[in-house]
């Protein structure tokens, strides 16, 4: 839902009106779920698939599709996630232990940091880029990124 406020201004003034209480924000993350996750128990989460599907239904009108692919390890140069994100574009990171368990949003980026909004806690917590690649994440909730959902052309501005 974060993620379709920051690509989808008509969106972002849903959740934010006058209709958009507590209630309102509940019934809609439910309605997100089942809407991208058709086959999936809720209680197993989003699917990467699900979450390029719910990014792309919010950047499809300015020309954008998301996708998504597994984390390639500390090889793993991670500058399509950089340009997207450096382009306005927000990025899916799934993260967890031994299994993906866990959906955080890449806001914002310089070299070496990441800003990541944890829905859990609802704050924007900072990522070290290369404890990413080591698969050393603290602050998120987990450690191990599993996969991103990036634009499929992150040299677009979010912008234009």
């Amino acid at each position: 839902m974060v993620a379709g406020a920051l690509l989808d201004p008509g969106y972002r003034v849903a959740l934010s009106g006058p209709d958009s209480g507590q209630a309102w924000f509940g019934d809609e993350q439910l309605r997100v779920h089942a809407e991208v996750n058709r086959a999936w128990p809720r209680r197993l989460g989003t699917t990467p698939t699900g979450m390029a599907r719910a990014l792309s239904a919010h950047s499809s009108s300015s020309g954008v599709r998301y996708r998504w692919r597994l984390f390639r390890g500390r090889r793993d140069r991670l500058s399509d996630v950089r340009r997207a994100v450096e382009g306005g574009w927000p990025v899916a990171m799934l993260i967890g232990r031994f299994i993906p368990r866990h959906w955080v949003l890449i806001v914002d980026t310089t070299w070496l940091q990441w800003q990541c909004y944890e829905p859990s806690s609802g704050e924007v917590c900072s990522a070290d880029v290369d404890a990413v690649r080591r698969s050393r994440l603290s602050g998120l909730g987990y450690r191990r990124p599993f996969a991103f959902v990036l634009p499929r052309s992150s040299t677009r501005s979010a912008t234009s």
